[in-house]
């Protein structure tokens, strides 16, 4: 067993404990509380959390950890499969690599968890997975799979295929071949349930199975949406085929912070902490996720990475919170609501018994650019230490 004690603890479940302590056994939690019964005689290992802050192993939302290496270039690129716009079939699963460097910056700022994918070069770009940032075989590191199915909309599809003159080169031409994916799949879909009620043989198509877990509501639609009109088209494509949908960078959403209340789908914001490069991303602004917990949309904030590094993930939050989402939802925004609009929360994103023991110390509010990691705990096992830690 392993105890956290004389914690200042953020659960981000409601209740916070300032001098509060947390029971681990195995990978699980088995206890949380101020005044909680230990024998002693169980423990096998103690952190004394003294005068720091405790919370729920951050979570990334939507990134490109491992799939696009750090300083690896072509070679350790394999984020996007540009050689044709539809490629639903494709798994993340099959392009991480754990031993990327960025997998120790992310146990570096306390990053427990992150939602991996390709990138968003193609309408549609295969299947995003949901895993721990601790792991040398990805399979073991797996928490959901597959946890969302990508798709994008605007500039990176048109100038991908414009450059290889073909089609799609508008946003016409994308969301036509976004309908004509969704509709083949819904065909698909009706006739094996026609063919599973009669008994009659049906011919399995691997290019359309992967499709199932969306129609059925299983995952969402992942949509990497900047531009406003963007956005309301993932919205109306969502709508048409009754499909869940996460809103995914959304850096015109302030701009219409009413429609996707009014859409009841999720956001997650950024990156924030870069260069405007594009067209699209002209509006970019730390404002943007404040706006929209505002109006009563669910938020989470992303660094992208590789756009931003994932260890700047925390800062992201605290610039968001300065600009109006407010030091609380900001963490919410990193932990819990990330948990949540990826489907996760069930396991990680708090601090409760029976979850996973994912777990970060800090010796201040990680949001502020002088607080230091003091240990990243995945699964009970602590995976980084601060070299300022004495043992």
């Amino acid at each position: 067993m392993l105890l956290i004690k004389n914690a200042k603890i953020l659960t981000m479940s409601g209740r916070n404990y300032d001098n509060g302590s947390i029971l681990i056994e195995g990978k699980k939690i088995v206890k949380v509380g101020e005044d909680i019964d230990i024998n002693n005689n169980d423990i096998s290992e103690v952190i004394d959390a003294e005068n720091c802050l405790v919370m729920p192993g951050i979570i990334e939302a939507h990134c490109h950890l491992g799939i696009k290496e750090v300083r690896k270039g072509f070679e350790g690129d394999d984020c996007n499969e540009i050689t044709q716009p539809v490629t639903p079939y494709l798994r993340a699963l099959d392009g991480i690599n754990p031993m990327d460097s960025a997998f120790h910056n992310a146990l570096s700022a306390g990053i427990t968890g992150a939602m991996v994918g390709p990138g968003s070069s193609n309408v549609v770009g295969g299947q995003f997975i949901f895993i721990k940032t601790y792991g040398r075989s990805i399979d073991k590191m797996v928490v959901l799979e597959p946890a969302a199915m990508k798709i994008a909309f605007g500039e990176n599809i048109k100038s991908n295929y414009n450059k290889s003159n073909m089609m799609p080169t508008t946003r016409m031409s994308i969301a036509a071949l976004l309908r004509e994916e969704l509709f083949e799949a819904q065909q698909y879909n009706e006739s094996k349930k026609n063919a599973e009620k009669s008994g009659n043989s049906f011919d399995v198509m691997f290019r359309k199975e992967c499709w199932l877990p969306v129609l059925n509501k299983e995952i969402p639609l992942k949509a990497h949406v900047h531009r406003a009109d963007d956005i309301l088209t993932a919205i109306r494509i969502a709508k048409e085929f009754d499909l869940n949908l996460t809103l995914d960078h959304c850096t015109e959403g302030h701009l219409i912070a009413k429609e996707i209340k009014e859409s009841g789908f999720s956001a997650i914001v950024g990156p924030s902490l870069t260069v405007r490069n594009k067209i699209e991303t002209q509006n970019s602004d730390f404002k943007t996720a404040g706006i929209l917990h505002k109006e009563g949309v669910k938020v989470a904030i992303t660094t992208d990475h590789p756009v931003t590094r994932i260890q700047d993930l925390p800062i992201c939050a605290g610039f968001a919170a300065r600009e109006g989402l407010g030091i609380e939802e900001a963490l919410k925004a990193i932990t819990i609501n990330a948990a949540e609009i990826c489907n996760v929360s069930h396991r990680v994103g708090s601090i409760e018994v029976g979850k996973d023991a994912d777990i970060a110390i800090f010796d201040g509010n990680p949001m502020e650019v002088f607080t230091k990691t003091m240990y990243t705990i995945i699964d009970g096992e602590v995976v980084y230490k601060s070299d300022d830690i004495i043992s």
